[in-house]
């Protein structure tokens, strides 16, 4: 169970994690918990199995082993960065990784790669798929061209802001008419968003976005909508969808607070969730619920074939970015006309969608082992592509020849 990770969403990944690990069927598997630290070192003992000892994050790390990875293909050992003497400093030699990290360096691809490049089995999409949807530009300009509807967008990177700031600004009012919402183009739980009416508040709204990234995006703000949110399983050809919820926001926008801290763990926020129909189950020890605290209404309530529409178009999503494991395709109903958009995908959701795939009627410790079995699967599927043509071009050179270079 591979947590933390460099990134503002470190937090709610080990949120994540512990209540993953809550639901695992312990006779079956295993678990070696590796936190990574903002920091960038792994960690890796039962001390980080208790949310309680992260309020403390120098005294938990103090008292947990530090431990890598060799970038060896084949070599799926867990190591002590400092083995005893007389240790040959392996923690365990793992079969396959559950990835539950959210955010930039660690849901967009990055770690993907590592785990790809030592060959060990992990649960979620891959590099391609990991790096396109976490990228609102890249996953918009993807899902337009296969017809998925997305709102109409700018974007520009922030070199380009600081040069000519008047420039972006009239080639994107010339785009979009105000309110608009700004985004980074690679966060998630809301970290770093804005809306704008006006000039005034673009220019704010982008300064706060650039602190965060290199790449913004902005995006017609629909005022009259209704968020929803479909969860998908399974793989690039094979994928099916949970039921639809409605996250239900305290103002313009579904915001950070919304999702992790309304409910808080707090017994007065449980109780306003159940009085309003929303979801309410249990949190990691007791403690923050993460996604599960967000006050929810599920299944969500739409008008006549706008369920169908919504499942439809989540799958059409995963398939479209290549998708593999579980992802959770946030849509935006216009209430003006009903326009639907994609809105955007998180291919290692809060939670791991926990919630909605309960109120499918699949209990999650089931979505778990279906989850491992596809990394398997997919393990096996890359295992027999050629990676080698076989023969040595170099042996074929002239002796003494070849380029300098």
């Amino acid at each position: 169970m591979l947590f933390g990770g460099r990134s503002v969403e470190n937090e709610i990944s080990v949120v994540t994690a512990l209540q993953t690990l809550e639901s695992m069927d312990k006779e079956k598997y295993e678990v070696v918990p590796i936190y990574i630290a903002k920091s960038g070192k792994w960690y890796s003992g039962e001390k980080l199995l208790t949310i309680a000892n992260y309020r403390d994050m120098k005294a938990l790390l103090s008292q947990t082993p530090e431990v890598y990875m060799r970038p060896v293909y084949g070599d799926k050992n867990l190591y002590l960065v400092k083995p005893g003497l007389f240790s040959k400093g392996i923690v365990a030699t793992l079969d396959v990784i559950l990835p539950t990290l959210h955010g930039t360096n660690c849901e967009d691809g990055t770690l993907q790669g590592v785990l790809t490049s030592i060959g060990i089995p992990f649960v979620g999409c891959n590099t391609l798929a990991s790096a396109n949807g976490m990228d609102k530009i890249t996953m918009k300009m993807i899902l337009k061209e296969c017809g998925v509807p997305v709102v109409d967008y700018f974007w520009f990177n922030d070199k380009e802001w600081y040069a000519d700031q008047t420039s972006v600004i009239g080639r994107l009012e010339a785009r979009l008419a105000y309110p608009v919402i700004v985004k980074p183009a690679n966060s998630g739980s809301s970290v770093g968003i804005k809306a704008a009416h006006n000039r005034d508040e673009l220019i704010e709204a982008v300064e706060y976005a650039a602190s965060f990234t290199t790449r913004i995006i902005v995006e017609h703000l629909v005022t009259k909508l209704k968020e929803v949110n479909c969860s998908v399983k399974g793989n690039y050809n094979d994928c099916e969808t949970s039921v639809c919820e409605v996250p239900l926001r305290s103002g313009e926008i579904l915001s950070y607070q919304d999702k992790y801290m309304r409910g808080g763990g707090s017994k007065g926020a449980k109780s306003a969730g159940a009085a309003s129909g929303a979801a309410g189950t249990s949190g990691a020890s007791g403690e923050s619920e993460g996604m599960r605290s967000t006050l929810r209404e599920i299944p969500a309530k739409l008008q006549a074939g706008e369920t169908e529409r919504i499942q439809q178009l989540a799958r059409d999503t995963f398939r479209a970015l290549a998708c593999d494991g579980l992802s959770r395709i946030d849509f935006i109903i216009d209430e003006e006309d009903r326009s639907i958009y994609v809105n955007e995908i998180n291919t290692i959701p809060g939670s791991l969608s926990s919630y909605l795939w309960e109120a499918s009627g699949q209990p999650f410790p089931q979505v778990i082992d279906g989850l491992i079995d596809l990394a398997f699967a997919r393990s096996r599927e890359e295992s027999f592509k050629v990676t080698d043509f076989g023969g040595n071009i170099f042996a074929a050179m002239p002796a003494g020849g070849g380029s300098k270079r």
